[in-house]
């Protein structure tokens, strides 16, 4: 049981010095060390704990003995600092805070039982600076030498110092905690019978683990009592297994930094770095792409390639087009490595030119023909192409002094007059294929240059694993800018199979409309946010045998996103893909498993062929299963780098430590992920202000870089935010120069000249002043909700005065979340985007029980406009709602399909 101090023993420090200790221990922002649970944390806990032992090996006691002597200190210290070390390494952090429950239990002379004194203390010890194992240790050993001197000051007020400090309950600062019973003659089973932690019950109750170390003169045993409802038995036996890999390294070599300390057993070590990485597979390395749909064109030449509206082109009429172009770009001087821009719509023709570049030998560029005109341009300069294949309504789009416009649709005469055979190319596997241009954190984007050998590995691999060859092909619905259409486009042409081109003016609908007139699909590339669109568009009735498989990537995929599919399409394959652009549209893959029920976040799986994942922690060594680091990806998929950005290059694509092939590199992703016991990785976010919405890979600081070049923006942070479930949005907080009137208008505007819409925040907070940390750093959680303080639109209000209008406000604020709706307020303007306009139609739809599409939306933005072009179909007349207000709203709004 538990006992007080023995009479006479003296307290050496009054009870105001020892309070203003703890104050100042507790001072700045307390660490909050919470290791990945395998279950999500109940919001309200039932307390169930559960134990785990281990012996520690003989042999090791023995050196740990040993080496306390050495370094004259005791076994207390030494076992406490190698828990911060593991708690280090689990976490990351540098700042560690936990409890100790139990750190004197010794025979006193009036008693012949061990008495165990329970007063818990908080220990906080700092890791800064790459620290060996000594110098931990003398910190260590201070660290428990002040809060022992101090602990006669009662524990509920220290927590009560927190308390008034921080605002939260004290218990869930201090997750972690530590407990030495050391014993002379006593068993340690006695020892832990006789060591009784009924005072602090209710504290430790709500810790997640607790280690606890019992030791007499033949043994050592660590035991770890932990949260059942958060750990399995399997992931607190992996955490004392590398407790005592640690311990074995720190007595072993002591002069190691604590980083740098093997964590992982040998086993384990060769399971993660070896046995899931074991993905060798043969594929055409010496080929490029264009050579194997050649070779395609020879098996099936009659076969249909590409299908658009009514058109239906085979394979041997494709590549006698592409032939022809692939002859007229090589007398204007293409070559391998030649970077030729490609500024083209959907249409049959943009097939064509595709494979007439690689055809050439060179490697195409991608330049959205909505993307506004300086990011054209930069474009253009970056890549210094000399060369543009285009359609000719987008010429005033680029820069004039591109030294050759090939326009397919003015041109083609001449073309026509080229050989229809195959061109000799001079490219091979390790030249380039295409350059696509991703957000850049710096305030431009970059270019990354992928090779045909990668390429090739992908989509040999891709069209193994995936049902291509099941049914009649793919459709492409999304910009050649993003690398989600490589394997909608390629993986049919690579096996006999059609494109599908959806018809860019059909928007967001284009999709659906093809899912609804086709069942012949044999998979489709998408997007998590577009495929809940598609949930939204399609009636459950229509969602059974439209495609064998969803291909689902580009951004986090979660259960919600999978329920409709598996509920009404539970014959349809869904299959996660995970793929930094760097590393060739996708590296590791997940199939979700059918009639599974599934909650939070679906894996990203294992990696493909031929690509090896690692998961480092910020020392660059391997993290063990369940323990969070960043996803390296290695390979034959791993790109050139950046074009133009040696630099950048450098610190992105790393040597291979793992690798014994000359010049293997890894690319750092940037995304923090943890191995599952069966090998599976779980994306859990980024470690940088990288993120994804409805597909899109955006970096916020090249948005926030060109926020802050507006002559009336003194100060801005852009987050990404989903206060909704499912509404993930940019929102722009804005600090002024000067006494301005600012519109989201003009704010959107200035944007648009630079950025994409999709990089275009949809809503804009005006500030005072951004929030601040302690150290002076922007509080990004403090910063309000959207709601609160957001810039006006740029009309007056006018309340709805017509039924309709009344209907269309209401559904629209509800929607959108704004109490107030006048009829000129923009739908896109106050938080719009086209998720939320698919939910407008649906309701309207149901509501006014008339047909309504999403161009209906994306033509009359406002409430006024669009209650005058539904009163004008209910009347069937023609719409008059001016030309200037159309064509602007068909230029600022317009959507494309999402990556």
């Amino acid at each position: 049981m538990t006992r007080a101090l023995p009479a006479g023993t003296p307290a050496n420090i009054n009870e105001t010095e020892q309070q203003r200790y703890w104050r100042k221990t507790l001072s700045g922002n307390l660490p909050v060390l919470r290791l990945n649970p395998d279950y999500p944390r109940p919001p309200v806990s039932a307390f169930i704990r559960d134990v785990e032992s281990l012996d520690v090996d003989q042999s090791l006691y023995q050196r740990l003995l040993n080496f306390c002597t050495e370094q004259q200190v005791s076994l207390n210290v030494v076992l406490l600092a190698v828990f911060n070390t593991l708690l280090h390494r689990y976490t990351g952090e540098e700042d560690i805070l936990i409890g100790s429950v139990a750190s004197d239990c010794r025979r006193w002379s009036d008693t012949k039982q061990p008495i165990c004194f329970t007063n818990p203390i908080a220990l906080r010890t700092h890791l800064t600076g790459n620290l060996d194992f000594p110098t931990l240790l003398s910190r260590t050993a201070k660290t428990l030498q002040d809060a022992n001197r101090h602990r006669d000051y009662p524990f509920a007020k220290v927590l009560e110092t927190v308390r008034a400090k921080q605002g939260v309950c004290p218990p869930a600062i201090i997750h972690n905690l530590f407990a030495l019973c050391c014993t002379d003659a006593v068993s340690t089973e006695t020892s832990l019978q006789e060591t009784d932690f009924a005072e602090v019950e209710e504290y430790t109750s709500q810790c997640d683990i607790m280690l606890a170390a019992v030791a007499d003169a033949e043994k050592l045993t660590i035991s770890c009592h932990y949260d059942a409802e958060l750990f399995k038995a399997a992931t607190v036996i992996r955490l004392l297994g590398h407790y005592q890999s640690l311990l074995w390294a720190a007595v072993s070599h002591p002069e190691t930094a604590i980083s740098a300390l093997p964590l992982l057993t040998n086993a384990e070590r060769q399971q993660l770095l070896v046995e899931w990485n074991d993905t060798k597979a043969e594929y055409p390395k010496d080929k490029c792409l264009h050579e194997l749909f050649a070779d395609q064109v020879e098996r099936t030449p009659d076969a249909v390639a590409i299908v658009f509206d009514e058109q239906q082109v085979t394979y041997r009429e494709i590549n006698a087009r592409a032939n022809q172009l692939a002859h007229y770009l090589q007398r204007l001087g293409v070559q391998a490595e030649s970077l030729v821009g490609l500024c083209m719509e959907r249409c049959v023709d943009m097939i064509v030119a595709l494979l007439g570049i690689l055809k050439a030998g060179g490697a195409y560029v991608p330049l959205d023909p909505s993307y506004p005109k300086e990011r054209l341009r930069f474009i253009v300069e970056d890549t210094q192409t000399s060369v543009v294949v285009i359609q000719g309504r987008f010429s005033k789009v680029l820069p004039e002094d591109i030294a050759h416009r090939v326009c397919l649709d003015d041109d083609w005469e001449k073309i026509a007059k080229e050989s229809v055979t195959n061109p000799q190319s001079r490219a091979k596997a390790e030249n380039l294929a295409y350059v696509l241009y991703t957000s850049g954190s710096t305030g431009v984007p970059k270019g990354v240059m992928v090779e045909h050998r990668g390429l090739v590995n992908y989509l040999t691999w891709c069209t193994q694993a995936y049902p291509i060859t099941a049914r009649h092909g793919a459709p492409l619905h999304s910009s050649l800018a993003f690398d989600l259409t490589v394997t909608s486009v390629w993986a049919p042409l690579l096996t006999g199979r059609a494109v599908h081109l959806i018809d860019e003016g059909l928007r967001s609908e284009g999709l659906a409309q093809a899912l609804q007139s086709n069942t012949d699909f044999s998979l489709v590339k998408i997007t998590p946010a577009h495929l809940q669109l598609l949930s939204q568009q399609l009636a459950p009735q229509n969602a059974a045998g439209r495609t064998c498989a969803f291909i689902i990537g580009g951004e986090e995929l979660q259960a919600e996103h999978l329920a409709f599919w598996q509920e009404h399409a539970p014959d349809t394959e869904l299959i996660n893909e995970y793929g930094p652009t760097e590393t060739v549209v996708g590296c590791c893959v997940y199939r979700v498993p059918r009639d599974t029920p599934l909650q939070g976040t679906i894996p990203i799986g294992r990696p493909i062929h031929n690509t090896q994942l690692y998961i480092l922690d910020a020392s660059r060594q391997p993290a063990p299963i369940g323990v969070v680091g960043e996803l390296y990806i290695g390979g034959d998929g791993v790109a050139r780098g950046y074009l133009n950005r040696p630099e950048l290059t450098a610190e992105k694509f790393i040597p291979a430590p793992f690798s014994t092939r000359p010049g293997a590199r890894l690319y750092r992703t940037g995304d923090r992920v943890r191995y599952l016991p069966d090998g599976n990785i779980e994306f859990l976010g980024r470690i940088d202000q990288q993120v994804k919405i409805r597909g899109y890979r955006i970096e916020l600081g090249e948005i926030e870089t060109v926020l802050n070049t507006h002559p009336a923006v003194r100060s801005t942070v852009v987050l990404a935010r989903e206060d909704a479930p499912g509404d993930k949005r940019l929102v722009a907080y804005i600090v002024t120069t000067r006494e301005v009137s600012l519109t989201v208008s003009e704010l959107r505007a200035f944007l648009q000249r630079t950025l994409p819409e999709y990089m275009v925040p949809t809503v804009f907070v005006l500030l005072d002043a951004l929030p601040l940390t302690p150290n002076g750093k922007i509080d990004r959680k403090a910063l309000p909700a959207p709601q609160q303080g957001r810039l006006g639109v740029t009309e007056e209000f006018v309340a709805p005065s017509t039924p309709l209008e009344e209907i269309i406000a209401t559904v629209w604020s509800e929607v959108l979340s704004v109490k107030r709706m006048g009829i000129h307020d923009n739908f896109f303007e106050l938080g719009g985007h086209s998720l939320l306009a698919t939910q407008v139609v649906a309701r309207l739809t149901n509501m006014l029980q008339m047909d309504l599409l999403l161009r209906d939306l994306f033509a009359a933005p406002t409430v006024s406009m669009l209650a005058q072009r539904l009163q004008a179909r209910r009347e069937k007349r023609p719409v008059n709602q001016g030309t200037k207000v159309t064509r602007i709203a068909r230029e600022q709004y317009r959507v494309r399909p999402t990556k």
